[in-house]
């Protein structure tokens, strides 16, 4: 079902620190503590064709149940077992109503209906629009809660319009606010939380046991929740009175969902005692090292799904002023030069010798399977076909050359520095993946063939890779830099931050060169998200001193103000042919989850949306 994922706040140029948990460091070749993705979210499955309950593992425990201030991705899936939050995204990408429908006119004004049908555990009754604004009123808007959602609904205007209906009114016109996930709300009886309202008691909210053990959850959820053991996990029986029984807007399989009459969500730490649980049958799925793909892949009691996912494997490239430590000048800071690096790496050899091809190739700041992706024909395609190779990238680093004021050139086989000596680079990647180990010496190799440059591989801790090198103390406000003929000034709400600490002058505590520790999310469904990347030189995040060359902050402006899903469309394919230009980073692949599942089991899909309508997951 659903997952909790964390838009920005009320500033449209401003993230929170749980989105940046689903933006940095993600996806791609490491991940961080508590990011969005990897191994501490569960495996969702199904099992045996004998079995008649649903039983998956999560690789740490949870910290808390409680849906009105849990953060965690293993947790949320946890209590999506037993309660169901506002909607869901199908495999179409569009949106399905759970709880409530939303629609809109125009963007800004925002109207939610609610199911008739939806109904707590006694003694609170029906679920009413009144349950909804009252939690995002006095609570998700308060000052003293400090709840998970109190960041999506700053700025926002809720007013009920009837009693299963309200309206939210957003600052500015949004198209697609559902796909920001901010109007995403748990249903919570008013009763259970006005006592704590009105003593503004924060500690007792956290701590109640109803919302811990979810035992006001009624009939909205595919399960109950029958126990949550701290230590060891979560046990669960099937809800005969689930509400999407009697919807008649989803396809009519829910009308007898959920189909396994119990389940379970236990603790198991380790990778090894997660496969080992799936090859006994005791848990329906795991994640599948890419390592040992081939070997599940050929079980037969065991089958492999490959799952498109937005985080990217990049390659940074450090146009601040502590980059490029070869000699003078930084070539990493014309784009012609950072499409000469891209040209220079053959995606597809990448593709198939390190992640056996288990990726897609990465050309601009989408995926394909986005509905805004601009289409192959209008992108260049860097490290592919004729845009690859020695020839290819060396007249594009010529290009670059011609533009330095410096006297870098090739020598043979070499590049060369205005003294004669050979360039000489270092890739950090992150110290004990094979993965990504493997990465950085290809990439090396391939510099080297290509480009003629001497590339040294370094194995760093990821924590220290992030609080050394990748972040940095703010600048003074108010630094300025030339931008394309204009001044740029770092004081705006958003930055000088770690993530963007000012103009390339404010550097890191160490010198870097390149990288491949961190991989970002590409927010395939609210792609507007990205203006935290590329809205303009002083965007929010920019640890890599990126000066777009194109007038990018034009073009978010004007998606923020669009009104029709073609121009906003329109708009983005615009963003993302320029930036598939000027590789801010060098965009190398998407690698796929790859989940195993038991033999037997149908519901799961190679789908972004894998997962969305697990009540409905069977045996064969």
């Amino acid at each position: 079902m659903s997952q909790r994922h964390n838009g920005g706040a009320d500033n449209p140029r401003h993230l929170g620190r749980r989105e940046w948990l689903s933006a940095l460091g993600i996806g791609g070749i490491a991940t961080l503590s508590g990011c969005v993705g990897g191994e501490d979210e569960e495996d969702e499955a199904g099992g045996d064709e004998d079995r008649d309950t649903y039983d998956t593992a999560a690789a740490a425990s949870f910290e808390t149940l409680n849906p009105i201030y849990n953060t965690e991705n293993g947790a949320g899936n946890a209590i999506a077992r037993a309660l169901d939050q506002g909607y869901t995204f199908n495999e179409d990408n569009e949106v399905v109503p759970l709880l409530y429908d939303l629609s809109t006119e125009d963007g800004a004004v925002w109207t939610f209906e609610v199911r008739d049908n939806l109904e707590f555990s006694d003694p609170y009754g029906q679920v009413t629009a009144e349950d909804f604004v009252y939690l995002i009123q006095e609570v998700h808007q308060s000052d003293w809660a400090n709840s998970a959602a109190t960041i999506n609904w700053g700025g926002v205007d809720v007013e009920q319009t009837g009693e299963l209906e309200f309206q939210a009114t957003l600052e500015s016109p949004n198209l697609l606010w559902p796909e920001t996930f901010d109007p995403l709300l748990y249903p919570i009886p008013r009763d259970l939380i006005e006592p704590y309202v009105e003593d503004e008691d924060v500690e007792g909210m956290q701590q109640d046991e109803e919302l811990l053990e979810l035992t006001f959850s009624g009939n909205l959820g595919p399960y109950v929740m029958d126990e949550w053991n701290r230590g060891s996990g979560t046990q669960y029986s099937r809800n005969d009175d689930y509400y999407l029984q009697e919807a008649d807007d989803l396809p009519d399989e829910f009308d007898d969902a959920p189909y396994f009459e119990g389940g379970s969500i236990t603790y198991l730490e380790e990778q090894s005692s997660r496969l080992g649980a799936l090859e006994t049958g005791e848990v329906d799925s795991a994640a599948i090292p890419p390592e040992r793909y081939e070997e599940y892949d050929n079980r037969d009691d065991v089958y492999v799904n490959q799952v498109p996912t937005p985080y990217n494997t990049i390659l940074s490239v450090n146009m601040r002023d502590n980059g490029w430590n070869t000699g003078p000048g930084n070539l990493f800071r014309y784009k012609e030069f950072r499409q000469a690096v891209n040209a220079s790496i053959s995606k597809q050899e990448l593709i198939d010798g390190v992640y056996r091809g288990l990726a897609q190739p990465h050309y601009t700041w989408q995926p394909r399977f986005t509905d805004f992706y601009p289409g192959d024909d209008d992108l260049p395609q860097f490290g592919m076909g004729d845009e690859y190779g020695r020839e290819f990238a060396r007249d594009l680093a010529q290009e670059a050359i011609d533009q330095s004021e410096y006297d870098y050139e090739f020598d043979g086989d070499e590049l060369v520095d205005p003294d004669g000596n050979q360039v000489e680079l270092d890739i950090y990647h992150s110290a004990g993946q094979e993965t990504s180990q493997l990465t950085a010496e290809f990439i090396s190799e391939e510099m080297g063939e290509n480009l003629g440059i001497d590339v040294n591989v370094e194995a760093i801790d990821g924590t220290r890779f992030g609080e050394e090198f990748w972040t940095a103390d703010p600048a003074e406000d108010g630094l300025t830099d030339e931008v394309n003929g204009e001044e740029v000034s770092w004081d705006t709400d958003v930055s000088p931050g770690p993530n963007n600490p000012g103009p390339r002058s404010a550097t890191s505590n160490e010198d870097w060169d390149m990288s491949i520790v961190y991989g970002l999310n590409t927010y395939p469904r609210n792609p507007l998200t990205n203006q935290v990347f590329f809205d303009g030189a002083n965007a929010q995040y920019n640890p890599v001193g990126y000066y777009p060359e194109f007038d990018a902050e034009s073009l978010f402006a004007d998606m923020r103000q669009a009104t029709d899903r073609d121009e906003l469309i329109s708009i983005l394919e615009e963003l993302f042919i320029n930036l598939a230009e000027e590789q801010p980073y060098i965009m190398l692949l998407f690698s796929d989850d790859l989940i195993g599942y038991r033999e037997g089991l149908e519901g799961p899909i190679e789908n972004f949306s894998n997962g969305w309508d697990l009540p409905v997951w069977t045996y064969e």
